[in-house]
């Protein structure tokens, strides 16, 4: 039995191109690290990561994209930055007004 040069090549379909990744989630997941990292800016840092990271989970869900991962590691420290500048803001707010009606 001979085969041809062509005969005994197995052919497979090409893979599939890879679904992008979601912008929103790069930019979400980079914000809310700097919203922990960057002192006074923090807090606007850290809403608009949880803005940012929202949109992004919800763009995943519906077009299939990739960067899930990212968007939710942006959305957790998102609120951990806001939440901490908002403490600390709160905390310089009780200081201030301490300090203030503190008779001498």
């Amino acid at each position: 039995m001979s085969y041809g040069p062509n005969e005994n090549q197995n052919y497979y379909p090409p893979p599939p191109p890879p679904t992008p990744m979601n912008g929103k989630s790069i930019a979400g997941f980079v914000l809310g690290v700097l919203s922990i990292i960057v002192p006074y800016i923090g807090f606007l840092l850290g809403i608009v990561a949880v803005i940012l990271s929202a949109l992004s989970l919800k763009e995943i869900r519906i077009r299939y994209e990739q960067g899930r991962g990212l968007a939710i590691a942006g959305l957790v420290c998102g609120i951990v930055g806001t939440l901490l500048y908002a403490i600390l803001i709160l905390f310089f707010i009780i200081f201030i007004y301490a300090a203030s009606s503190y008779p001498y």
